[in-house]
């Protein structure tokens, strides 16, 4: 059985339990192989090079879109990595060979930097694509430096490991994403080398570009369908549960065990990536069943996800939502029966790149309920000068999600769930499909709507 694996950041900074729970465990032997790993950077890596994920910090990516002195910022860079290393020693890091290669890596990065800088200065060139290329280059030290570092570690420990490299910083090679790695793993005989890759792939096309910082779970994807894996299994430092732990409680909160890929574009809608979208397309598609297992609890089976999956007993299978959410209402007395509003009001949104979550309609309200963010609020400032009324308050949304909801009774025991906690449902929505119940609530009401809906619809149908 051939996996490919996919290990995230937090995980990969507690290498050690990496090691012992994820890769050795009770295997030994033969049973080592047959695997790949695509590792993510060391927790907060890609933050300092980028920028912050949640909080939007700037990385060093700013100072070089502002010309600012990025080379000293990449050598504070590099001494923060060096420390890192540091907490390996203990676990076969060679820390001299691991510091040159990491010195040299970030070297050869300020040297391109440096050249696509002079390029940029010309001004015979597009801003944004010498900008997209040093995000790229930028983004890639990180999967490089934990890649690299896990092979010294799995070597000096007796496991025959291979770096697969896909950063290409050592060839000048036009070649695609797929190109790439259909290059790299070509010649590997997986049944006597555990291959470690990096989740960065350099291609054509940019992978940053179309991903952005999905990109590690995309460059994993295309890895299990390009060596056609029996199974691709995803390592996270939880379990995909029934609610967040940190809402419901560890005791409340239960394992969902199997669900589909509907339930994990639905997840993903609202920001819960079990994997992000456009990585789980080319698996469905592929006929690969995703697997979500907790690092931790290495011989727990966790969540498998696969394509045609419907739960035999109907059940709810996870509360999820956010608080981070925005509810901008269009009304207009002049909507109703008026053909092409609805198109009209959309290409707004399509030119400021706000995607929305949920959308609720009457004769003459729209309702949409989008990510509270500036690309946000700056579109309901030139939606308001347009038109007729326009609202926008800060809101919640918690969704009910499940394989086999669409029967009588599910959203009466959501709606009492949130009744009997005082909680208004200010907007709601629900497609023909019936997999996802959207409830838009006031965000003070967040945590307890989570906690009555986990009480009422999951925890008694998974004990």
């Amino acid at each position: 059985m051939l996996t490919v694996e996919k290990i995230g950041g937090t995980s990969m900074s507690q290498f050690q339990d990496v090691l012992q729970n994820i890769i050795k465990g009770d295997r030994k032997g033969d049973q080592l192989y047959n695997r790949i790993f695509v590792v993510s950077a060391y927790n907060n890596v890609t933050n300092w090079l980028l920028e912050h994920k949640k909080t939007g910090e700037p990385g060093i990516y700013n100072k070089f879109l502002n010309g600012e002195d990025y080379s000293s910022a990449l050598d504070s860079f590099c001494q923060r990595l060096l420390l890192i290393n540091d907490g390996f020693a203990d676990y076969g890091l060679d820390l001299k060979e691991a510091r040159d290669f990491i010195r040299f890596r970030v070297d050869q990065a300020k040297t391109v930097l440096y050249s696509l800088g002079k390029v940029l200065a010309s001004g015979y060139v597009d801003p944004k694509a010498i900008h997209l290329a040093a995000r790229e280059i930028l983004a890639s030290i990180g999967e490089a430096h934990s890649g690299w570092n896990s092979v010294n570690i799995l070597n000096n420990n007796g496991i025959n490991a291979r770096f697969v490299d896909l950063c290409g910083f050592n060839d000048n090679e036009s070649l695609t994403i797929d190109e790439r790695i259909h290059k790299e793993f070509s010649d590997i005989d997986f049944s006597s080398v555990l291959c470690i890759a990096t989740g960065y792939t350099k291609g054509t096309e940019g992978i940053m570009r179309a991903f952005d910082r999905g990109y590690s779970e995309v460059t994993f994807s295309k890895i299990a369908v390009e060596v056609k894996a029996d199974e691709a299994v995803i390592h996270k430092e939880y379990h995909l549960s029934s609610a967040d732990p940190k809402i419901v409680g560890v005791e409340n909160s239960v394992p969902v065990g199997h669900t589909n890929y509907i339930i994990a574009d639905q997840l993903a809608d609202i920001g819960m990536e079990a994997i992000h979208p456009k990585a789980a397309k080319p698996l469905e598609l592929a006929g690969i069943n995703i697997r979500i297992k907790n690092t931790f609890e290495p011989n727990h089976p966790g969540t498998l996800i696969s394509r045609d999956y419907i739960s035999p007993e109907p059940r709810v299978e996870i509360v999820s939502g956010s608080r981070k959410v925005l509810a901008i209402e269009v009304h207009d007395p002049m909507m109703v029966g008026e053909v092409g509003f609805d198109g009209h009001l959309m290409q707004y949104f399509v030119k400021y790149g706000v995607s929305y979550i949920l959308k609720s309609t009457n004769a003459n309200s729209i309702t949409m309920v989008v990510w509270d963010h500036e690309k946000s609020r700056e579109l309901v400032k030139v939606l308001q000068g347009d038109f007729y009324q326009v609202t926008a308050e800060p809101m919640a949304i918690v969704c009910a999600m499940g394989s086999n909801i669409a029967m009588p009774g599910f959203l009466y025991k959501a709606t009492k769930a949130l009744f009997e906690k005082g909680i208004n449902v200010e907007s709601f929505a629900q497609s023909l499909m019936q997999v996802n119940m959207q409830f838009v609530i006031q965000r003070e009401s967040y945590e307890n709507a989570v906690i009555a809906l986990n009480e009422a619809l999951c925890k008694e149908n998974y004990c």
